[in-house]
C-alpha cells in the first residue's frame, strides 16, 4: 500500500495445558510457553509497529505472591526490546542463584513471565497518544483475584462515545481518548456485579471467608458477563482477557469483522489474528487451526475446561477485505491465492490502458507487498496472450500460412514482460527532515533500475490500493518517470475508497481520500456545489435519527459519475506537475465485482460501497461528511451516538 494506513492490531495467546515440569521435561524449558509467545508476536509484526504489551497470569499461587505481570513499550522495536530484557532479568536472576532454570517451580514463583497464561499484543493505533500507556494489555487490578481483569484486543468500536456515557451515568470517571478503556470498565464492571452477588450469597450462607475465593472462582460464568459487556458494542473487535483466578476468555464480533484464530491441542490452547502464525509456531496443519464463528466466546476455566458459546446471534459474515487485500502475511495458502486472483482480475482493464500492446509495455509493482498480486497479473497477461497466440495460429493454419518461421513470430512475440523497476532501501529514513523537505527525501526511498523501460514503453506499476493519493503523487510516480516511459498506468488491485473505516483501520477522514476529492472536484466544476450542501443537510437530519435508523446520504456525491469518470480525473489529479516529466499517467482500480469473485467467501465491502454491515457505520459516515463540510479534523468515532 504506497499511502502510510495504520491498521488493525495483532493479538497472541497462549494457555497451557499442562503443569511447567512438563514442558521442562520434553522441551528442556519451563519457558516454552513464554518462547512461542514470542514467536507468535514475531511472526505478526507486520500488524503493529506503535508499541506493544505481553502479560502473563499465574494459576494456583500461594496466597501473598503476585499472579498477574505485565510489560508494555511504545519504543521502536519494542518487541525484541522487550523480550531480551525479560531473558536478560531471568538470566542474570539464574546466575545470582534466585532462581533455578532447571527447577521449573522456580521459574515459576521467581520470572514474572514463568506461567500457564501468556498474552501478547501489537499495536497499531488509531486513537489517542501512541505511547506505552496506550498499548495493550490492560489491566484492572484489585486484591480479589476474580476481580482482577487484564484485557486486550483487535477492535474499534463505533459508539465509544455512548460507551464512554454509560460509564459516566453509572458514576464513573472514564479518561475519554481510547474505547479500549471502555470495553476493560464495561466488562470489568459486569465482574464486579457477578463477584459481589456471589460473594454476598456465600457470606450470608455462612460459608468460611477462606473459602469463598474458591467458591467465587468456581461459579464466574464468563459467558454470560460477556454477553452483558457486549450488549451495547458496536464496531469490529475480536478481543481477549483473563482474570487473576485464571478464567479466560476470548472473543469475535458478530459480523467477524475483525480476525481471530484458534488451536487447541493436548499442550495448549493458542490464539493469534492469523492463522499461519499458528500453524508454522506449533507446526500444526491448515486443519488444526480454525476461525473462531463470528458473535462467539470461548472461555477456558482455571481447571483448563474448554467452552465455545454464542454471546450473541451472528449478523451477516463481513470479515474485512483489507485482511486479504494486504494486512496480512501473504504466506496464508488463502490468501496468497486471492491476491494473485486480483491481480488476475485486471487483466482485461490493463490491456486496454496499454492498447492491447503487450510488445512495449513493463509490468512491474510498488511496493512489495503487491508482488504477490503481481504474479497473478503476470499470469493472466500470459494466459490472455496464449489465447491469442492460439487463435492466431489457427488462423494462420486455416490461410495455409502457417509456415515454421511464422510459428516461430507468433509465439516469441509480444509476450507480457515483467521487470523489478523499484527497489526500497529499508534503511532509508526520512525522520530527519523538517517537513516541507520530507516528500523530497521520501522519492529517494526507492531506488529504480535504470534501462529496464524503453521511452516508447507504457510502465505498468501494481499497487495494493490507493487511499489518498498522497504518496503516489509526491512521490511514487516521480519516481516511476525517472525511466523516461511515454506513459504509467497504475493498477490497484483495490476498488476506489470512497468511504471511512470505522471499525479499525486508519481511514476516517472522508475528506483525504482521493475517489473522494475526484466526486468533489467534478460536481464544483460541474457547477453542482448545491448537490453537496444538501448532501450536508441530510446528513444532519440523518445524524438526528436514532441508531438504526439512518442511511449513508454520502452516496449521492458519487451517484452523478461512473466508475471511469472517477478514476479518469483522479488520473489528472495525482500526475506530476513538475515538469519533469510529460507522459501521461492513468489509474485503473478493480471493481467491485471482480474483489468479490477473487476471495473465497463473503467479505466487507463498506469502504467501497459504503454499506456498513452495523448501524454504527451509518452515522459514522454521515458525521464524517459533517466534519468535512465544517472543516473539522479528526476521526467521528467519538461522537455520543
Amino acid at each position: 500500500m504506497s499511502d502510510p494506513l495504520k491498521h488493525e492490531c495483532g493479538i497472541a495467546a497462549v494457555r497451557l495445558r499442562k503443569p511447567l515440569a512438563y514442558y521442562h521435561d520434553r522441551y528442556g524449558s519451563a519457558l516454552w510457553g513464554f518462547q512461542k509467545l514470542f514467536l507468535l508476536m514475531e511472526k505478526q509484526h507486520n500488524r503493529g509497529q506503535d508499541g506493544i504489551g505481553i502479560g502473563c497470569t499465574k494459576l494456583s499461587m500461594p496466597l501473598g505472591q503476585p499472579y498477574v505481570h505485565r510489560r508494555r513499550s511504545g519504543d521502536k522495536n519494542a518487541l525484541g526490546t522487550i523480550f531480551r530484557r525479560e531473558m536478560k532479568a531471568f538470566n542474570k536472576m539464574a546466575r545470582k542463584g534466585l532462581l533455578d532454570p532447571e527447577d521449573p517451580a522456580s521459574v515459576k514463583a521467581n520470572f514474572d513471565f514463568g506461567g500457564e497464561i501468556l498474552l501478547g499484543h501489537l499495536r497499531y493505533g488509531t486513537s489517542g497518544e501512541f505511547d506505552e500507556g496506550s498499548c495493550h494489555p490492560y489491566l484492572r487490578r484489585s486484591n480479589w483475584p476474580t476481580r482482577t481483569l487484564m484485557v486486550m484486543g483487535n477492535f474499534n468500536m463505533t459508539n465509544a462515545g455512548a460507551l464512554n456515557q454509560v460509564l459516566i451515568d453509572r458514576g464513573q470517571h472514564p479518561v475519554f481518548g481510547t474505547d479500549t478503556q471502555t470495553v476493560l470498565e464495561e466488562v470489568g464492571f459486569h465482574l464486579d456485579e457477578a463477584h459481589t452477588d456471589i460473594y454476598r450469597r456465600f457470606r450470608d450462607e455462612g460459608v468460611p471467608g477462606g473459602e469463598i475465593p474458591d467458591r467465587i472462582s468456581d461459579e464466574l460464568n464468563l459467558q454470560k458477563l460477556i454477553a452483558d459487556s457486549a450488549a451495547s458494542w458496536d464496531g469490529g473487535y475480536s478481543i481477549c482477557g483473563v482474570v487473576g483466578n485464571g478464567d479466560m476468555f476470548v472473543m469475535r464480533d458478530p459480523h467477524g469483522i475483525r480476525p481471530c484464530h484458534m488451536l487447541v491441542t493436548d499442550e495448549v490452547i493458542a490464539f493469534a489474528s492469523e492463522r499461519v502464525p499458528l500453524m508454522t509456531v506449533f507446526e500444526a496443519s491448515r486443519e488444526d487451526v480454525r476461525a473462531i464463528d463470528p458473535g462467539s466466546v470461548v472461555t477456558i476455566k482455571n481447571d483448563g475446561s474448554l467452552y465455545d458459546d454464542q454471546f450473541t446471534p451472528p449478523g451477516k459474515y463481513t470479515p474485512c477485505s483489507f485482511e486479504r487485500i494486504y494486512f496480512s502475511r501473504g504466506n496464508d495458502p488463502e490468501i496468497y491465492r486471492e491476491r494473485k486472483a486480483m491481480g488476475a482480475a485486471l487483466v482485461s482493464q490493463v490491456v486496454e490502458a496499454i492498447d492491447g500492446n503487450l510488445e512495449e509495455a513493463v509490468f512491474s509493482f510498488i511496493p512489495n507487498t503487491a508482488e504477490t498480486a503481481w504474479y497473478g497479473l503476470m499470469d493472466g497477461l500470459r494466459l490472455y496472450r496464449r489465447h491469442q497466440v492460439r487463435a492466431e495460429i489457427l488462423e494462420a493454419q486455416a490461410r495455409g500460412e502457417l509456415t515454421p518461421e511464422r510459428l516461430d513470430e507468433l509465439i516469441l512475440r509480444n509476450w507480457p514482460r515483467g521487470e523489478k523497476i523499484a527497489h526500497k532501501d529499508i534503511k532509508m529514513r526520512t525522520f530527519i527532515a523538517q517537513e516541507k523537505g520530507r516528500d523530497k527525501l521520501v522519492s529517494h526511498v526507492y531506488d529504480i533500475t535504470y534501462g529496464a523501460v524503453r521511452e516508447k514503453d507504457v510502465l505498468v506499476a501494481l499497487d495494493d490500493s490507493i487511499v489518498r493519493g498522497t504518496t503516489l503523487k509526491k512521490s511514487i510516480l516521480k519516481i516511476l518517470a525517472r525511466t523516461n516511459p511515454r506513459k504509467i498506468v497504475v493498477c490497484s488491485t483495490a476498488p476506489q475508497i470512497r468511504y471511512p473505516d470505522c471499525y479499525g483501520i486508519d481511514m476516517s477522514e472522508l475528506g483525504k481520500f482521493i475517489a473522494f476529492q475526484a466526486a468533489v472536484a467534478m460536481l464544483r466544476k460541474s457547477g453542482r456545489q448545491s448537490l453537496l450542501d444538501r448532501i450536508y443537510d441530510e446528513c444532519r437530519s440523518e445524524l438526528a435519527k436514532p441508531l438504526g435508523g439512518m442511511v449513508n446520504r454520502v452516496k449521492e456525491v458519487y451517484e452523478p459519475f461512473t466508475a471511469e469518470e472517477i478514476s479518469a480525473e483522479i488520473s489528472r489529479m495525482v500526475a506530476p506537475e513538475d515538469g519533469s516529466w510529460h507522459g501521461k499517467v492513468e489509474v485503473i482500480f478493480q471493481t467491485i465485482e471482480d474483489l468479490h469473485a477473487s476471495i473465497k467467501g463473503e467479505c466487507g465491502d463498506w469502504y467501497f460501497t459504503g454499506d456498513y454491515p452495523t448501524a454504527g457505520g451509518f452515522a459514522i459516515v454521515n458525521a464524517a461528511y459533517v466534519r468535512w463540510y465544517e472543516g473539522v479534523g479528526g476521526r467521528s468515532y467519538d461522537l455520543p451516538l
